[in-house]
């Protein structure tokens, strides 16, 4: 049984910081790509970041393209979002998700496998 399991949002004001982690079970981690997700109130999902099954390749939506950065241990089958320059804009909740082809896709149609999710919230 595969399961994602997010970790670290919370309320932080607007310049600030959070890490974003992302465990993973039940799967060769190793194999997948993973992905960031968001979704704010009333808005569609959205794709944040992603990176390719062994890290060589990055992906990032232009909204946070020098702010976020995604980066994976394999060893530890764990995913991370740093998210630095926070912006009320962000707040959302943030999901990951894992893609058994293994590129760094930025459609989420793409992913097998969603956590449930973790709350930001940035406060201005």
């Amino acid at each position: 049984q595969v399961q994602l399991v997010e970790s670290g949002g919370g309320l932080v004001q607007a310049g600030g910081s959070l890490r974003l982690s992302c465990a993973a079970s039940g799967l060769t981690f190793s194999h997948y790509a993973m992905g960031w997700f968001r979704q704010a109130p009333g808005k569609e999902r959205e794709f944040v970041a992603a990176v390719s099954w062994g890290g060589g390749s990055t992906k990032y939506a232009d909204s946070v393209k020098g702010r976020f950065t995604i980066s994976r241990d394999n060893a530890k089958n764990t995913v991370y979002l740093q998210m630095n320059s926070l912006k009320p804009e962000d707040t959302a909740v943030y999901y990951c998700a894992a893609d058994k082809w293994g590129l760094a896709e930025t459609d989420s149609d793409s992913y097998d496998y969603w956590g449930q999710g973790t709350q930001v919230t940035v406060s201005s």
